[in-house]
């Protein structure tokens, strides 16, 4: 038998994975392995196949998927260590490293079958164009030093970055922890708290919107929608939901709304956040989006998706400054954001949505 490793791009809608494996089964291939991962275009699937003697080569089995919908499929040889499960593989290695943290870099590259890892400096290689080669994967170890990998004939996906950076952050003394409450200075010097939201702000959120223009709750909601329910205020505080936050004013009234939350996309979450009026323009916008992306790099997350009106140029200008590539969707008016979270930007290569005003 020979054993090889699959990697396609597909469209995210339902059935297009069932194309794809009846399309291996056709010929001859028989599915032992399968991840789902996130890169810049959409999902990517990973199959291990073995195929018999006189079966399909790795030509043959690449045109019968991108026959079926996939692109930039890409097959290399596999081998049978690599069907260690996932998980285990990886809380193996992080066992390791716990009492040989010296061999980071062959750890990263057993994570990601990588075909080379060094050790290199940070300045060495930031700002280089092979950084963004997509065979090539820079992980940071600390701030003055990096762990560079490259791998032939098989791209590093968002998901694999992802999965570098927590091994990395599993085994490297931790940092200081998160607080649950933190102070934001915004651009003309007023101070801001920025905490989760708790059930006691119920009030407190349904007066911000009331003092929230119609225009900026359509922004946020796609609606002129008056304010969050109980019922929602009671879900946004559920751990299993994901996190939101709210901004405090210097009276402690309440005047944004910042959320992330869970979807169903492997690594991905939804951002979507409302600011009142009155605190638009301020820097409060900003620092709330930055803020997700920090606390969403921390659990784990490969991209923060939203989407908005394509005429809400502020929103749009916002996310792009910090790495957001803009797409169309079906939707007439329409457009979507997505913003990665392995250092990578969005549209060097790579899925629910979030409606925002800020």
């Amino acid at each position: 038998m020979t054993l090889l490793r699959i990697r396609t791009e597909i469209e995210d809608r339902p059935g297009r994975l069932a194309v794809l494996t009846a399309a291996l089964a056709r010929r001859g291939a028989n599915i032992l392995g399968l991840s789902v991962q996130v890169d810049t275009e959409g999902v990517v699937d990973e199959f291990i196949v073995n195929v018999p003697p006189g079966g399909a080569d790795a030509a043959g089995l690449r045109a019968a998927l991108e026959a079926a919908g996939g692109v930039r499929t890409a097959v290399v040889p596999a081998r049978p260590h690599e069907l260690v499960d996932e998980p285990t593989r990886a809380l193996a290695l992080a066992a390791r490293l716990r009492h040989e943290p010296q061999a980071l870099p062959a750890a990263l590259a057993e994570l990601l079958r990588a075909d080379e890892a060094s050790w290199s400096s940070a300045p060495a290689v930031a700002g280089s164009a092979e950084e963004v080669a997509p065979d090539v994967l820079i992980v940071p170890i600390g701030h003055r030093r990096v762990v560079r990998l490259r791998r032939a004939g098989l791209p590093f996906t968002a998901t694999e970055a992802a999965r570098a950076d927590a091994l990395v952050r599993a085994v490297l003394p931790a940092d200081e922890p998160l607080p649950t409450s933190r102070r934001v200075l915004l651009r003309d010097g007023t101070e801001i708290v920025v905490r989760p939201l708790e059930r006691r702000d119920g009030d407190a959120v349904r007066a911000m919107h009331e003092r929230s223009s119609l225009d900026s709750r359509r922004m946020r909601y796609f609606s002129s929608k008056p304010f969050p329910s109980p019922r929602a205020i009671a879900q946004f505080c559920e751990p299993s939901h994901g996190l939101t936050l709210v901004a405090e004013g210097p009276d402690g009234s309440v005047l944004a709304l910042a959320h992330l939350m869970h979807v169903l996309d492997p690594g991905v979450a939804e951002l979507a956040f409302l600011v009142e009026d009155a605190w638009q323009g301020r820097g409060l916008g900003r620092a709330l989006a930055e803020l997700l992306l920090v606390l969403g790099r921390d659990r784990g997350l490969v991209e923060l998706r939203a989407t908005a009106f394509s005429e809400n140029a502020r929103i749009r200008r916002l996310l792009t400054s910090l790495g957001g590539r803009t797409i169309r969707t079906e939707e007439p008016g329409i457009v979507e954001v997505k913003l990665r979270l392995d250092g990578r930007s969005a549209g060097a290569r790579a899925g629910v949505t979030g409606r925002m005003a800020g």
